[in-house]
């Protein structure tokens, strides 16, 4: 059974910095592709950043690139979502995310509040 769970959300103040994990079981977590994806209230959930099976090859979208890095560590089951510079705009649920025989698997989320 897929699982994936997050942590390491919270309140930030802008400008500041968090460390987002997604902890993975139940898949072998080293030949998939991942996501982080977020969704902030009345918005529809968009792609963060994707990051290759190995690792070595990463997307971001336009409004967090420079500011965000995610990476992942394949002995550890875990990826992870490194945001710097936090700005208001970045407040939403963050997921990760995981496609397995064509089915989507979704954490229960980490909340990211950015406010001063």
């Amino acid at each position: 059974q897929v699982q994936l769970v997050e942590s390491g959300g919270g309140l930030v103040q802008p400008g500041g910095s968090l460390r987002l994990s997604c902890a993975a079981s139940g898949f072998i977590f080293n030949i998939n592709n991942m996501g982080w994806y977020r969704q902030a209230p009345g918005k529809v959930r968009e792609l963060v950043a994707s990051i290759s099976s190995g690792g070595s090859t990463t997307n971001y979208v336009d409004s967090v690139k420079g500011r965000f890095t995610i990476s992942r560590d394949n002995a550890k089951n875990t990826m992870y979502l490194q945001m710097n510079s936090l700005k208001f705009e970045d407040t939403a649920a963050y997921y990760c995310h995981v496609k397995q025989a064509g089915i989507s698997y979704w954490g229960q989320g980490t909340q990211v509040t950015v406010s001063s």
